[in-house]
């Protein structure tokens, strides 16, 4: 097991690694104690090469490797990539491309909702993962050879399971499915941390304009002390505390004491000071940008029998393609179907309408209908 440690050593692996048509890859990161994630291990694998590259190792420069990770003529393999793209998003400030999740590809591949890497593992790699290290504190040095082999496992067989849905979607014909669904995850804004935006985070159940304009001020002043001192949000002031004092701003410092999710002392505390300042700000500030206005009422709602009847063609259509219900329409794309609001509906666009959404809407105008056939569900075209 080649463990790198070094910006020399960690150069000659990359060089290895050019020729390679993809590269397997994973993080292990410590995120309890802090705001930006620590990057503690990242595992590497292609076709005869395995290695662990440890970050904290003294004087090592990532850079060679970050900017192997941007070259366009490498899949990088990843599994429920989202948090790995935001380290590398904050921290090499690029996103890796091209890109292969093989969580969304097993969900393409009739997989279920939310595969596991242990369950890919098993079906296709034929390996059964050691899970006894999962929770180990990654950022502690030195590291035990059980911790190392746990770690690499993450990417050994994450090389059998890449290929194996690889060949399963050029057979089906599906790899633009997977596109389509990567695309999206690709979007920088997905990993941007405006604090400007962080009251979003909160989702108050309110269009109350001087609560909400009172909760963005207050949620800005924690995202920049939380970003700035490098900790938890929480640990500056808890989710509960800002929505009520958004509810019920103090006109004093003082008063903060009475708030039960506000710590005691906090109130004289430098702290406590920016947050009265927040709150000021908020209290003679328009409300934010981006509220979501009120859902205007339905001219008619739909009855709970078109709700079900497009339910039932959902979970038809998905299982005769073998993919998970959830990855082509949500309970949202659902109502929205049944009551004839077709604008933003996901599942009436790409391959999703292909699958379901053109479906759907022929079932809702009476073009369609379902019936039972020898015991089964199937569906009828109707002149």
């Amino acid at each position: 097991m080649s463990v790198v440690e070094t910006t020399e050593d960690l150069k000659a692996l990359v060089k290895e690694l050019k020729g390679a048509a993809y590269i397997a890859l994973d993080t292990e990161f410590m995120r309890d104690q802090t705001y930006w994630p620590k990057l503690c291990l990242l595992q590497v694998a292609a076709t005869g090469i395995e290695a662990i590259i440890d970050p904290l190792a003294e004087g090592i420069d990532l850079k060679p490797f970050y900017e192997l990770l941007k070259a366009k003529n490498i899949v990088k393999v990843l599994h429920a990539s989202r948090q790995d793209i935001e380290i590398f998003f904050h921290q090499g400030h690029f996103i890796p491309d091209p890109l292969f999740d093989t969580q969304i590809a097993a969900m393409v591949c009739g997989f279920g909702e939310a595969a596991s890497y242990e369950t890919l593992a098993r079906k296709l790699a034929h390996a059964e993962i050691d899970k006894s290290a999962r929770f180990t504190d990654w950022s502690r040095r030195p590291l035990t050879k059980r911790q190392l082999e746990y770690a690499l496992a993450d990417v050994t067989h994450l090389r059998v399971v890449y290929e194996a849905l690889a060949k399963q979607l050029e057979k089906t014909g599906r790899s633009a499915w997977v596109e389509e669904e990567i695309a999206a995850l690709k979007q920088p804004s997905l990993y941007q941390l405006d604090p400007k935006q962080a009251w979003r985070r909160l989702k108050a159940r309110t269009t109350n304009k001087r609560f909400l304009a009172i909760l963005a001020a207050i949620a800005e002043w924690r995202e920049v002390e939380a970003q700035t001192r490098d900790q938890p949000r929480n640990r500056i002031l808890k989710d509960e505390a800002l929505l009520e004092i958004a509810s019920h701003p103090p006109d004093k410092a003082e008063a903060l004491d009475h708030i039960r999710a506000v710590p005691k002392g906090f109130a004289a505390s430098r702290m406590g000071k920016g947050l009265m300042e927040a709150i000021e700000k908020g209290s003679a500030a328009p409300p934010p940008e981006g509220i979501e206005p009120e859902r205007p009422r339905r001219k008619r709602e739909p009855s709970q029998a078109t709700v079900d009847l497009i339910k039932t063609l959902l979970r038809l259509r998905a299982e005769a393609a073998g993919v998970a219900p959830r990855l082509i329409a949500d309970s949202d794309d659902i109502e929205k179907l049944a009551a004839r609001e077709d604008d933003g509906v996901a599942a009436l666009h790409g391959w999703r309408a292909e699958v379901f959404g053109n479906d759907a809407r022929a079932l809702r105008d009476g073009k369609l209908a379902l019936a039972l056939e020898d015991g089964e569900a199937v569906l009828v075209e109707l002149e």
